[in-house]
């Protein structure tokens, strides 16, 4: 687990409750263990993720560390109605809520895909829908759903981050699915940020994480330029370690000087 310089205080989030989607396994995993020491005590961290026992373990780890964070683990399907409904009645039994200084949501959950066909074999109403439904429908629901958990009043700043992609602005060949959610995500939460200027927002690309993605995307990415594309990247040493990549997220959010709406890409930063 990721620990600061002994004696030294690091930089805070303040007494927060965060909402991490996604959190059981690669960025998800390591974006909560470098959150955690950045929570003031009285904090609470909401992990949600469809894998239990990934889910548990995490859960298990950070109640050891942190003694004085709240860590509540949702194991929920988020292409569900049950699953949605599931996390948002944890958050809204939250302890504190009123003493909370802010309010911050990650929407890191998200799938691949179907990426070995190309644009005009999809032909099913049902497949497309059902990928939209887990990765932009869910992402948009539950956001909405928890800021109306919060009403507004003076000391309680509140945060979304977006976990985007290269895919939400440049196209890949036979990933149709995926490059059209993470653009329909980045809009999504560019309106957020132009509708509510109190509401700070962010589009975060992680970058080219070294994760199981990756690994489906250099195997079965149906166009084979692509494939080999992931191929060399990985060979060549191109692929980055999901907690360098998630500390600088954290950073993003610590040092707060973002222009709300934007697509920071990590290689921005």
């Amino acid at each position: 687990m990721e620990a600061g310089v002994p004696g030294k205080r690091q930089p805070s989030l303040g007494k927060a409750a965060c909402i991490l989607t996604g959190a059981s396994r690669g960025f998800g995993r390591s974006l909560a263990l470098l959150l955690a020491p950045r929570l003031e005590a009285g904090s609470v961290l909401v992990l949600v993720a469809r894998s239990q026992g990934a889910l548990a373990e995490l859960e298990t780890d950070l109640r050891r560390g942190f003694s004085g964070l709240e860590v509540n683990s949702v194991p929920a399907d988020l292409s569900t109605e049950e699953g949605m409904q599931l996390v948002l009645g944890a958050v809204r039994e939250l302890p504190g809520a009123a003493d909370l200084e802010r309010l911050i949501i990650i929407n890191n959950a998200g799938s691949l895909g179907e990426i070995s066909k190309s644009f005009v074999d999809f032909t099913s109403p049902a497949e497309v829908n059902s990928y939209f439904a887990f990765n932009v429908t869910s992402a948009l629901c539950l956001t909405s759903s928890i800021l109306k958990a919060f009403p507004e009043r003076p000391g309680l700043c509140k945060t979304v981050v977006n976990i985007s992609s290269l895919c939400a602005v440049k196209p890949f060949k036979s990933w149709t699915l995926y490059c059209t959610g993470k653009a329909a995500r980045d809009m999504m939460f560019q309106i957020l940020a132009l509708e509510k200027p109190d509401v700070r927002v962010v589009n975060y690309a992680p970058g080219p994480l070294d994760t199981e993605m990756q690994q489906l995307a250099r195997t079965k990415s149906g166009d084979p330029e692509v494939r080999q594309q992931f191929l060399d990247m990985k060979q060549s040493g191109g692929l980055l370690d999901c907690s360098i990549s998630a500390q600088k997220l954290v950073n993003l959010l610590l040092e707060d000087t973002f222009d709300s709406g934007a697509h920071i890409d990590f290689y921005d930063i």
